[in-house]
């Protein structure tokens, strides 16, 4: 089930491919426009349980999706504006956790593999545990945003089907323009990852890729 779909050789035809599919529904909503000023990066989960090459739920597309939010993250430092970082983690293993019942296992604050990619700098962001799926879920996330004046947010990280796309989804129902970067965030399989994509883009959010983020911090 595992494959890295998504590669530093085949990433500019992959995102090419995935756009021409996805730009009815991104047509349909011209009046949605990223504004950097206006927006927050949501980098999601890119933890060493995701990303070390040893760890039981490694991502194999993990590598170029850290590669592309690393750009992102210092774009939006360089322009002093907002970051936040989430981390899914618990407190203390509960057996009744919907999570724990689900998957087996949960990951706790004080594990190795909970902890974010040392590769990226979370010196000049905020960092935000989270429960569950959903960034909103048990946080100050909406509160965060609501204190920043955010009214768009711009999504990141893994997994592209779960906690990218609760996330995505519950931004949307909050009020938020959403913007979901289709190739900064990744999940194990190809099919799996543009369903989440065609989900979103019908009715939740505007997908966009690395390089359109990026240029439009040089208008």
């Amino acid at each position: 089930m595992k494959n890295g779909y998504i590669t530093f050789k085949n990433a500019k035809e992959k995102t090419r491919e995935w756009m021409k599919e996805l730009l009815p529904q991104r047509n349909r909503h011209k009046d949605f426009v990223y504004k950097p000023e206006d927006s927050i990066l949501l980098v999601i989960d890119m933890q060493n349980y995701f990303l070390a090459d040893d760890a039981h739920a490694f991502i194999p597309v993990g590598k170029f999706i850290l590669s592309q939010i690393k750009r992102l993250v210092a774009r939006y430092y360089e322009n002093h504006l907002p970051v936040i970082f989430t981390r899914y983690a618990v407190l203390k293993e509960d057996p009744y956790d919907i999570m724990n019942k689900w998957w087996g296992g949960v990951l706790t604050v004080d594990d190795p593999e909970s902890f974010l990619t040392e590769e990226l700098d979370t010196e000049k962001g905020e960092v935000i545990l989270k429960p569950g799926y959903s960034a909103f879920f048990k946080t100050d996330l909406e509160k965060i945003l609501t204190d920043k004046g955010i009214k768009q947010v711009v999504t990141t990280g893994v997994m592209t089907h779960l906690c990218c796309e609760t996330t995505a989804r519950e931004a949307f129902q909050r009020g938020y323009e959403v913007y979901f970067v289709i190739d900064g965030t990744g999940t194990y399989d190809e099919k799996i990852h543009t369903a989440s994509l065609f989900n979103l883009s019908h009715g939740f959010a505007v997908p966009v890729t690395t390089e359109e983020v990026l240029r439009k911090f040089n208008k």
